[in-house]
């Protein structure tokens, strides 16, 4: 039985409007003279602080500590008021499937796995009204590689529950092939949704558990018993 479901924020519980990537690339302009620093950058799946240094190597900008903090404060701020401005929305089937998982005879601990940094996950799922839900997980801040993020997030969810878990305890929700390798990494079930940029057809070619176009096309009873 699955006891920890990790859910990935952007193309698999919102669709921000861009948001995350027009606040970075705001930043990029305002504060480093960069007015197309994100150019040909690609954002899904990835992580926050592998982008920024992707695009300060690009730039000839130092990817020094204090560039990096420099960056991600000013990013936070312009997010925070950015993701109001643009229209968004919680994706289909999320709210009714957090809804039943939170209504099992046993519910499973709910977080997150994701690319973004705590508090941009935050700051995004806090105007959607969906942060709440979540107890644990593992962000960008804790690790650029995506698989050291999901083994970090299977631990914090181990220690709430007060033991260890094993892989098929677990499952991941995410959108990008980059969810199904980190989910594998840590021997982890994976649900697969078509949301994001990519359809539920080219992400099956990646062989997650189960694939599906929206989380309105499965329940949980079918990928948590």
């Amino acid at each position: 039985m699955v006891r920890l479901v990790l859910f990935d924020i952007d193309g698999t519980l919102i669709q921000s409007g861009g948001a995350g990537e027009k606040a970075f690339a705001e930043i990029a302009r305002t504060h480093f003279n960069l007015p197309n620093g994100t150019k040909d950058l690609h954002f899904a799946g990835r992580t926050d602080p592998a982008i920024l240094r992707e695009m300060f190597e690009r730039h000839g900008v130092a990817t020094t500590r204090e560039n990096l903090d420099r960056f991600f404060a000013a990013y936070a701020a312009r997010l925070r008021t950015m993701i109001a401005e643009i229209s968004g929305r919680v994706l289909p089937g999320v709210e009714r499937w957090i809804s039943e998982l939170q209504r099992c005879a046993e519910p499973p601990l709910l977080g997150l796995l994701t690319g973004n940094i705590r508090r941009g996950a935050e700051i995004k799922l806090s105007h959607y009204k969906l942060w709440h839900h979540f107890r644990t997980g593992g962000f960008s801040d804790d690790s650029e590689d995506r698989c050291e993020i999901a083994a970090i997030a299977r631990e914090r969810g181990s220690k709430l529950l007060g033991r260890k878990l094993e892989g098929d305890e677990v499952l991941v929700i995410g959108d990008t092939q980059h969810d199904i390798t980190c989910a594998r990494s840590i021997g982890a079930r994976v649900l697969a949704v078509g949301t994001g940029m990519y359809t539920s057809d080219a992400l099956a070619c990646h062989k997650p558990t189960w694939c599906v176009p929206t989380l309105e096309h499965i329940t949980p009873s079918e990928t948590c018993a």
